[in-house]
């Protein structure tokens, strides 16, 4: 039996793509550490752009902060934004919390990091000008992996790039299927269609949630960007290796609302268990999925299923009586022992 979701175990709430006013956030990192811990959150990564720091310090024994940095590559070589255009950004989470190694350093594209700091920090990875191109995309992700980072796929929708495009990415672990800002600039950042077709190509990435918050309106307004998407994981315990070892394993799923409280497998049989929701689904394919769905204005905590013997891999999904959800990642047949 493989018990992904062991009822009972620890689950860690965390928030993997914010932004402080070391970049363009409106909230300094004490103030972001603070209004996430009073949100129940055990993790947050701040991820500046352009701006490897050690936020450590402000970790307690019940709050973990993550050192990281969000990455992005233009096609204008001088990092002239285009709303028109695609592009790329990357998440850099580090295995080490110390670990402060820039990537692909050029001055162009370091906006808010004094310059004299950035330049001091450890370099690896592509010199030379950035390009958006896939053999120097590739390079800068070889690179950041090399120098100690995980490296997830932000915002999919917002970076208009071809599926293609995507696919050729080889070294990303895990991709953004909710983020709470872009949803809000366009009211589609929803992954989950864009998540099947990659699975369907032998793309067999994990997938996340996060905010990607700045913060530029009060945290009870409406269109705050806070709090509105997460990542629940599985560590054995709140500390650093122990995340991020679960981050790199897979040891997590989405969510913008329902929790998962047990997800086991017995060979093909599936059991799934949840805080209340309307509708749980296994997912085949876009053509063939499985649901346990509550009778209207009721709902349910559990389900079954069974694993056809011509499903590829399966995920899962449970919506909330107000229409949140929380996704898992894939589990090919080959993973599951099948």
């Amino acid at each position: 039996m493989i018990e992904f979701i062991r009822c009972g175990a620890p689950q860690y709430k965390a928030n993997l793509h914010s932004h402080s006013t070391l970049s363009d956030g409106c909230l300094t990192p004490e103030e972001m550490a603070a209004a996430y811990r009073e949100q129940g959150y055990s993790i947050l990564a701040i991820t500046d752009h352009e701006a490897p720091y050690d936020h450590t310090a402000l970790s307690s024994q019940d709050f973990l902060l993550v050192t990281g940095y969000e990455a992005y590559i233009r096609p204008d070589p001088n990092c002239r934004y285009n709303p028109l255009a695609p592009e790329i950004h990357l998440n850099l989470l580090a295995k080490d919390p110390h670990n402060l190694t820039f990537v692909g350093y050029r001055p162009e594209f370091c906006k808010y990091m004094p310059l004299d700091l950035a330049q001091s920090r450890p370099h690896s990875g592509p010199v030379g000008p950035r390009r958006y191109a896939p053999d120097y995309i590739q390079s800068f992700i070889d690179a950041a992996r090399q120098s100690g980072y995980l490296v997830s796929y932000n915002h999919p929708i917002w970076s208009m790039e071809d599926v293609e495009t995507i696919l050729g990415y080889e070294g990303i672990y895990s991709l953004e299927i909710f983020n709470t800002g872009s949803a809000l600039i366009s009211g589609d950042e929803d992954n989950g269609a864009l998540y099947d077709r990659l699975l369907r190509l032998g793309k067999n990435w994990y997938c996340h949630g996060a905010d990607d918050n700045h913060n530029k309106v009060p945290l009870d307004d409406p269109d705050s960007d806070s709090f509105g998407a997460w990542t629940m994981v599985l560590a054995d315990e709140l500390s650093y290796p122990s995340v991020m070892k679960a981050l790199e394993e897979g040891r997590f799923y989405a969510s913008t609302g329902p929790a998962i409280t047990e997800l086991t497998f017995d060979g093909a049989q599936v059991r799934i268990k949840s805080t209340p929701a309307t509708r749980i689904t296994m997912h085949i394919s876009p053509k063939l999925c499985h649901h346990a769905a509550a009778p209207r204005g009721q709902t349910l905590t559990e389900a079954s299923f069974t694993i056809p013997d011509n499903a590829p891999y399966v995920r899962f999904t449970v919506q909330g009586a107000d229409g949140t959800r929380a996704e898992t990642h894939a589990f090919t047949r080959a993973a599951l022992g099948l």
